[in-house]
């Protein structure tokens, strides 16, 4: 799965789960900020992703994401592990 791949994937979860518009989905785009994430929704954003790799994503690892940029490679990191 390469970036635009798993970029159009952020954008259905975050369009499915959150109502965010896909073209608002960015890799710019600030989580909190831009989005209007809070903290439910990463969790609920880390499930998703877990299931989408069928890898588990460590806690550790996902507090340092704040931007769609950052989700698309935590998502490269566990693909490639």
């Amino acid at each position: 799965m390469n970036e635009d791949e798993i970029l159009a994937r952020i954008r259905d979860i975050f369009q499915d789960n959150f109502g965010i518009e896909p073209s608002k989905v960015t890799p710019e785009a600030h989580l909190y900020e831009d989005l209007d994430l809070d903290s439910i929704d990463a969790v609920d954003l880390a499930i998703k992703l877990q299931e989408m790799t069928g890898r588990r994503i460590k806690p550790e690892e996902f507090k340092t994401v704040r931007t769609v940029g950052d989700v698309i490679g935590a998502v490269e990191s566990l693909l490639a592990a």
